[in-house]
């Protein structure tokens, strides 16, 4: 069953004052930096069923894992990535595992930004990092293999990560390598939404009924606190 988590929070967060949602904005830009639309464009995607995907979601001929059709489902409800991944309760890693899956199989239709599968290819684990900026047009075949036998020769000598052997020969910057690295890291994080726990915006009229309140309930104390004190 869809819940809409995603919807219901953001409406909640839309309801907040201007002043509040700049401040939401200010803090949030401080730490999205352009590079992670990449994470974006694939968190926003919405998967679409083939026939042959349509078919085995409504006769489940391979007797695949209650997962898989769970995901087919809302892929058929035309539900993007991100809600699929709330809903299911998984990591954005295992939903581009499952997508790649259905696109291998041919359940789900080839996206027409080939950049969705690339993403999802490295959150998924199926291109590393350098296959990941090749496939992106960031580096050359010939660049890759520069960085390769650089790594080889000198950089694994030195315990370092073959990424940084990129950003060493200058084919890509230290930003752009950290960026992809943090979105794989997020990628592996579980996000239970529950859209309650937004705070609840409180109106100015309440605000003046709990002053009126705090007013009479001090006024009865200080009352109470003559008459002890007169009883002496």
């Amino acid at each position: 069953m869809q819940r809409n988590f995603l919807g219901k929070f953001l409406e909640k967060i839309s309801n907040f004052p201007t002043w509040l949602k700049e401040i939401i904005y200010v803090n949030l830009s401080k730490e999205v930096h352009p590079e992670s639309e990449l994470a974006y464009t694939f968190a926003t995607y919405k998967p679409a069923l083939t026939d042959k995907g349509k078919c085995e979601l409504a006769n489940r001929y391979s007797g695949f894992d209650e997962n898989i059709y769970n995901i087919f489902d809302y892929c058929d409800k035309k539900v993007s990535i991100s809600e699929i991944a709330i809903n299911t309760y998984m990591s954005m890693e295992e939903i581009a595992n499952y997508f790649l899956f259905g696109v291998d199989e041919g359940f789900i239709q080839l996206p027409d930004n080939s950049q969705i599968l690339n993403i999802a290819g490295f959150l998924a684990g199926k291109y590393r990092t350098g296959e990941f900026f090749m496939q992106d047009g960031v580096i050359s075949e010939q660049q890759l293999d520069d960085a390769v036998l650089n790594y080889e020769h000198r950089a694994k000598k030195h315990n370092k990560k073959f990424g940084q052997s990129l950003v060493e020969l200058g084919f890509i910057s230290q930003k752009q390598l950290d960026t992809i690295l943090a979105i794989k890291d997020e990628a592996k994080k579980r996000f239970i939404l529950d859209h309650n726990e937004v705070p609840k915006i409180v109106e100015a009229k309440d605000y003046e009924k709990q002053i009126e309140d705090l007013k009479r309930e001090n006024l009865e104390l200080r009352n109470k606190i003559k008459k002890l004190l007169s009883n002496r």
